[in-house]
């Protein structure tokens, strides 16, 4: 009977899991009813569990991710890596193992089938960046995937949707096109109309067309733009990079004549700047086509192209303050691109152009995109002809407005400013031009320039426009995972979200400049200062590596690095400009889990410090020579009135300082790539540098460093240069000086706004910021938005920029600070992320929320009857640390009580425990 029952338990066990329910009671003798009520028992509940195994609706695999991209075009590796997201409706649930599909065809995919990778099943957690581990794959390759993922409780995968990805052209053999531009003596060359007729007789499976243009570029196929990009490529060091840009192209081909058109525009590729070899924007071009598993060339840039002018030229040279803008000659413009319409108008030759040899490499960010349209909010009368336009709010992008009827001929100026002094415009030199053809219907809109503003002045109009003839659109690199923040205090929601809204502005082109209106650089000082603003409130690996790439583009043959990349020309800054490379690429190491930086660029890194020994002298940095590329040894810079920000004890202990935080940050990165010789290195060189600095600048009499600046006090302790037994009088100095000297005002600048933010959250010194954000008075953020503020300002006083990146990395004390919400450096990409909220006293709840390469992150609380109600969102995938107040012991997790600290994994909790 033993052997009959056990196979009777095998047959109902197998018939369990696959989901079938069998009439046993059949099979069954009076003898075994008692066996057989409880084998009923243990079907009935493994049938259900049975079909949560087989098909789990509680968990979903998403946000599929190649190169941190989603289906990218021209990729630059033929080794790429994949990373997803876990969405569970279920407490606890962790990824146990995945299995990643990847063939030529979506078909074979749907079919369970791969041709080029089957990974089989990985016992793994991983989800971030897991490397590709099939066939070869070469220039051109396009590819799908999809990922299965197991968790504890399944016996079969649950399956994400297809994804795809394409590899670009990456090697010089790889390219038959040349390049090609719009000669001078044939017109204006500026922004030039590129256009090829050519004849297709059979449709490829795929059609791909590779752009590297040097300057802006738009593609237009048989009268339609292809894509929705603008402003397009991202930003490259010219004399060392170009990109190249990959459409998929194949819904715009039709059998028979097609036309292809090219637009260009000069953006940075002007005259006199590194790697700029002609008076126009140039561009090679190639046409791929795919059939039967065969890449052909159709088309490529050649001489036999013909271009004309395109009513669009450039004003101004791209250098500051001196951006200009568009001059637009509508009698010129075409009205449309249909053939019929291209034929009727003259074509010249094209010129085809030798290019001094460079680095031709995929664009591997997101594109720029119209992302908001915005609408003005006045129009008023400066004069005769003269009107100013209010947009409500300033912006990063473009305009677009319909005139009323105007004279053929008449010139329309329109110039572009970001705040008003008396009511009066300040000059920026942004300006474009509009010459009417007196044709009805007449609009300008900008193509190959873009503004930064809030006010435009309109000139030579004589009949007023009305709000809805006029509209701006946001333009940024089209990055996703937005964060939120929002609490009881609407004071901190104001400063919060000009400080995001700033960013956005800031965003453009694959990097962050400091303004997008007067200089357009990527200050590695301002970035330095942004960093983990902008890291915490939005998805920026894709742009960070970009930009990153220009840095390392830019450095000299000495060791010696620019203050901002790309480096068009000299730029001021010091040390903590410089270092950029190294803070940012372990910064976007821990917030998105992304090491290809820091895997890249370390000799990079090295090579700096090493320029930076050259200049240590008795054990500390000074000032090292300016040279044509950068100039000035900055300390911290647009400090408020009253602090001197030039003091040379100031100076040279921020760049101490700086350089020690560089130190321990390589030694950190040393450890990760397994160089440890490396690592004690660094680690030797760090506790030198710091006992030199607590040597050369404390004053024991005063507890207080250099010059008793908030910036001098705090970098110290920060860089834990500060003996552990003198950080409390140091720490009562500062609070002192800021109290007493300083009014309770925040009191440094663009380097040590971070600083402060930094040491405060770790400190937990949540009132004391809280005290300072809360002054309306100069200088304060507030102080910004009583005088009319919709983005931070270059200086506290509104000098020069208002829109601008000087003052930005508070914003990540809002989420690490009163949303607690801190990643641990030792699981990067928040696989383990502390919750620790600090509550200043006049705010009694908020809501937190922070996109991870997990999922969402999510931290709710109120202070209600003298308990704190936490509601935690733990990604999937994720774990968080609780971490206590101090004097708390006992809390509530989901109604149990417990006692000390713990690790939650991911799902939704209630915790609740006493606030005093």
């Amino acid at each position: 009977m033993k052997q009959n029952y056990n196979l009777f338990l095998n047959e109902m066990l197998q018939s369990a899991v696959n989901n079938q329910i069998l009439f046993i009671f059949a099979h069954c003798s009076s003898t075994n009813i008692y066996f057989m009520k409880q084998i009923f028992l243990i079907v009935v509940l493994m049938m259900i569990t049975g079909a949560c195994c087989t098909s789990p609706e509680y968990l979903q695999v998403y946000d599929l991710r190649c190169e941190n991209l989603t289906d990218p075009l021209g990729i630059d590796t033929t080794v790429p890596h994949f990373s997803w997201k876990l969405s569970s409706m279920r407490n606890r649930t962790k990824q146990n193992a995945y299995r990643i599909l990847v063939a030529t065809d979506s078909l074979l995919l749907e079919e369970g089938k791969a041709d080029l990778w089957d990974s089989g099943k990985i016992q793994s957690a991983a989800s971030i960046m897991v490397p590709y581990g099939g066939k070869e794959l070469k220039a051109r390759s396009r590819a799908y995937w999809k990922i299965g993922v197991w968790d504890e409780k399944c016996r079969q995968p649950v399956w994400s949707s297809i994804s795809s990805f394409s590899i670009s052209l990456l090697a010089l053999d790889d390219w038959t096109a040349s390049y090609i531009g719009f000669p001078v003596e044939a017109g204006n060359p500026e922004c030039p109309l590129l256009r090829k007729q050519f004849e297709i007789n059979e449709i490829a499976e795929k059609i791909y067309l590779y752009v590297n243009s040097l300057g802006y570029h738009e593609v237009y196929l048989n009268d339609k733009k292809v894509g929705m990009d603008v402003l397009s490529p991202s930003v490259s060091q010219f004399d060392k990079r170009s990109q190249v840009v990959t459409y998929d192209v194949t819904p715009y081909i039709r059998l028979g004549r097609n036309d292809l058109m090219v637009w260009l525009g000069r953006g940075w590729y002007q005259s006199g700047l590194p790697g700029v070899v002609y008076e126009g924007p140039l561009v090679k071009a190639q046409l791929e086509g795919l059939t039967n598993g065969q890449w052909n060339t159709l088309l490529a840039t050649d001489d036999t192209w013909t271009g004309r002018e395109s009513g669009y030229a450039g004003i101004g040279n791209w250098r500051a303050w001196q951006f200009g803008g568009e001059r637009v000659e509508a009698g010129k413009l075409l009205a449309d691109f249909t053939a019929s319409t291209l034929d009727a108008v003259p074509w010249s030759a094209v010129q085809k152009l030798n290019v001094p040899e460079h680095a031709v490499s995929p664009r591997m960010t997101e594109p720029n995109r119209i992302q908001e349209e915005i609408r003005p909010v006045k129009i008023s009368p400066l004069g005769k002809d003269v009107w100013l336009v209010d947009m409500g709010k300033a912006l990063t992008g473009w305009v677009e407005i319909h005139f009323p009827e105007l004279k053929e001929g008449q010139e329309i100026v329109l110039e572009y400013f970001d705040h008003l002094v008396d009511g009066q415009p300040v000059y920026q030199g942004q300006m474009d031009r509009y010459i009417a053809s007196g044709k009805k219907k007449e609009v300008f809109r900008n193509k190959f320039n873009y503004h930064g503003f809030q006010y435009i002045k309109i000139s030579n109009l004589s009949a007023q426009l009305l709000l809805d003839d006029i509209r701006a659109y946001l333009i940024h690199t089209d990055y996703q995972g937005v964060s939120s923040f929002q609490c009881s205090d609407p004071d901190m929601n104001a400063i919060h979200d000009m400080i995001q809204y700033t960013l956005r502005c800031l965003s453009l082109g694959g990097y962050i400049v400091d303004c997008p209106q007067l200089e357009r650089l990527g200050y590695g000082g301002d970035g330095n200062a942004c960093t983990q603003t902008a890291q915490t409130m939005f998805d920026l690996s894709p742009l960070y590596a970009n930009w990153m790439q220009a840095w390392a583009d830019c450095i000299r043959e000495d060791g010696g690095i620019p203050h901002t990349a790309p480096n068009p020309y000299g730029a001021g800054g010091g040390p903590y400009w410089c270092g950029f490379i190294i803070t940012a690429s372990w910064s976007t190491y821990i917030n998105y889990g992304d090491s290809r930086l820091i895997e890249k660029y370390y000799p990079v890194m090295q090579h700096w410090l090493e320029y930076v020994q050259k200049y240590t002298m008795d054990g500390l940095l000074d000032r090292w020579p300016d040279t044509d590329y950068r100039h000035w040894f900055l300390g911290d810079w647009a400090t408020p009135e009253g602090v001197d920000q030039t003091a040379k004890l100031s100076v040279d202990l921020v760049n101490n300082c700086f350089i020690s935080v560089c130190y321990s940050t390589m030694e950190k990165m040393a450890a990760f790539l397994n160089q440890t010789n490396d690592a004690a290195a660094y680690a030797e060189k760090k506790e030198h540098l710091k006992k030199r600095i607590h040597e050369r600048f404390f004053d024991n009499e005063k507890n207080s460093y250099a010059t008793g600046s908030q910036i001098d006090l705090i970098y110290p302790m920060l860089a834990q240069v500060t003996p552990e037994a003198l950080i409390p009088a140091v720490t009562q100095t500062l609070y002192a000086e800021t109290e007493q000297n300083k009014d309770g005002h925040l009191a440094t600048g663009l380097v040590g706004i971070p600083v402060l933010t930094e040491w405060a959250i770790l400190n937990r010194s949540a009132d004391w910021v809280y005290g300072m954000l809360k002054k309306k008075d100069y200088p304060g953020y507030l102080y910004m938005i009583e005088n009319g503020a919709t983005a931070t300002w270059e200086h506290w006083n509104g000098a020069r920029s208002r829109i601008h990146n000087c003052y930005n990395s508070i914003g990540s004390w809002f989420y690490q600070a009163i949303g607690g919400i801190r990643p641990d450096e030792n699981f990067p990409g928040y696989r383990r992320v502390i919750i620790a909220p600090q509550i200043p006293a006049g705010i009694r709840w908020a809501k937190v929320s922070k996109e991870t390469p997990f999922g969402t992150l999510s931290v709710d609380w109120e202070m209600k009857d003298g308990m704190l109600h936490l509601n935690l969102v733990i990604p999937t995938g994720s774990t968080a640390w609780l971490e206590l107040p101090g004097n708390v012991r006992n809390y509530t997790l989901d109604g149990k009580q417990y006692s000390s600290s713990k690790e939650i994994p991911g799902g939704n909790y209630k915790v609740v425990y006493p606030l005093n």
